[in-house]
């Protein structure tokens, strides 16, 4: 740093002569300086100094934004380069496993063929053999079992690669299947999804709930019904069965001595009753243009009963379809359903009361009775409509009342499958069944069957338990 004294010059001439010495110094060439001028004490009107910075100069080290760029794609190709060479080298780390497993591979062989040929040359020595043949020498019997097993070594290769080969074909042949099984799944899942109806948005069926096995009536249920199942005593149970004559009448109804034409035809059996024909036998309905044969019921509680099923000794196979339930089907004096049509031609008249009675294979009976029972004509399915229960059964229909019929072939339930083949029969089926009559009729009782499919009553023996008699009456309500 230099500091000029000039206080003497004034102020024109100094700045002058600054200017001078500074354009000297920038053609020179010598090193910057800064100089410190002390002026006089006296007052300027004008400006006093004039000083500027040079535009600065681009340093080595500013990096342009092009370059940057270029840099940044030759470090991306250069990581590319990098993974190739990292991939190749792990092939190659691969291939060089591969290579020694072979090359253990082959002196493990290499040892084995050893140890035969030392077994064969020991097996063929002087003492273990024959001798030699004339003009052979000592190692040709050697040499000829060594050419025999290579041969043998030679034909098992061929076969393993054989093997090999079809195997390769077998799996590419399964590859191919499990492909095509792959994309006709994906095709049917998406035809269930495009048909109405179809299983989208549907869970998975799963087997149909299981009723009680044990009645809720044994168990302390707090049903508003009769849960009374143990027998009447003795003498009240002799005056009841004087009253109703014999118990086995409508749940076993006997065949008649002496085939004789059924009276009628009648509009029901209580219109027989009133008639004055009081035997209970088969008799003649008319229910719309079709006269119909069904047992009436004359002497149980006050008579007039007509019978619309009956279960007693299972020779009838109530595993149908929808127009046999629809018709009707059986014998009116043994096993049989009267039909759907005639039910609702009965019920449709007036009102009705139905009566269901069962028995299980000890000989204990119990009652239902319903103070009103019809039918729905067939464009609603018969839907079934049922009143008030009564009795000492049990209710196990009045969970079914609302519900249509369903058979086999025709499935109305609530249920996600179809009841009808769940319980092998035809019935008012819920999702799926407190009741099923109409079920396969099992010998003794308890039984042991895949699903519950038996004749059973929830309420009465509970589901897993196939009554032994069962009948379901009906007849116009008495004001």
């Amino acid at each position: 740093m230099c500091a000029l004294p000039m206080r003497a010059l004034p102020p024109p001439l100094l700045l002058l002569l600054l200017l001078l010495l500074c354009a000297w110094r920038a053609r020179a060439g010598a090193p910057r300086c800064t100089y410190t001028f002390v002026l006089p004490q006296h007052k300027f009107t004008g400006a006093v100094c004039w000083s500027g910075s040079a535009p600065a100069r681009p340093t080595p080290d500013a990096v342009n934004a092009s370059e940057v760029a270029a840099l940044r794609m030759r470090v991306s190709r250069h990581e590319e380069l990098l993974r190739e060479l990292q991939r190749l080298a792990a092939a190659d780390g691969a291939v060089a496993g591969e290579v020694r497993a072979l090359r253990k591979e082959s002196r493990g062989l290499s040892a084995r063929l050893g140890q035969l040929r030392a077994q064969l040359q020991h097996e063929a020595g002087p003492g273990q053999g024959a001798e030699p043949a004339a003009g052979a020498g000592p190692g040709a019997e050697p040499a000829a079992a060594l050419a025999l097993l290579g041969e043998r070594v030679l034909n098992a290769s061929a076969e393993a690669q054989h093997a090999a080969a079809r195997f390769h074909q077998l799996d590419v042949k399964f590859r191919e299947l499990a492909q095509l099984v792959s994309q006709q799944s994906g095709l049917i899942a998406r035809l269930e999804r495009l048909c109405p109806g179809g299983a989208a948005g549907q869970q998975q069926v799963l087997p149909p709930p299981l009723v009680p096995v044990v009645p809720l009536s044994l168990v302390g249920g707090t049903s508003n019904t009769s849960s009374r199942l143990d027998p009447a005593p003795e003498p009240q149970r002799d005056h009841t069965l004087r009253q109703q004559g014999p118990q086995a009448s409508p749940l076993s109804a006997g065949h008649p001595a002496a085939p004789t034409k059924p009276a009628g035809p009648w509009r029901d059996c209580a219109e027989a009753q009133q008639a004055g024909h009081g035997q209970s036998k088969v008799y003649e309905l008319q229910l719309g243009r079709r006269v119909v044969s069904a047992w009436c019921e004359q002497q149980v509680e006050g008579g007039g009963w007509t019978v619309i099923q009956r279960r007693q000794d299972g020779s009838v196979n109530f595993f149908t379809n929808w127009q046999h339930y629809k018709v009707g089907f059986g014998r009116p004096d043994g096993e049989y359903w009267l039909g759907l049509e005639p039910i609702y031609q009965l019920t449709s008249r007036g009102d009705h009361e139905l009566l269901v009675l069962l028995e299980d294979w000890g000989g204990r009976g119990a009652r239902a009775h319903y103070d009103s029972f019809s039918l729905e004509p067939e464009s609603d399915h018969y839907r079934l409509r049922l009143g008030q229960y009564h009795g000492d059964a049990g209710d196990s229909l009045s969970w079914h009342s609302d519900k249509p019929f369903s058979t086999m072939d025709r499935d109305r339930d609530s249920y996600s499958g179809n009841c009808a083949l769940y319980q092998r029969g035809g019935w008012w089926y819920h999702a799926c069944a407190h009741s099923n009559l109409n079920g396969v009729w099992h010998h003794g009782g308890h039984y042991r069957s895949r699903y519950q499919d038996g004749v059973y009553w929830a309420e009465f023996r509970g589901g897993a338990y196939s009554l032994r008699k069962a009948a379901m009456l009906i007849r116009p309500v008495r004001l």
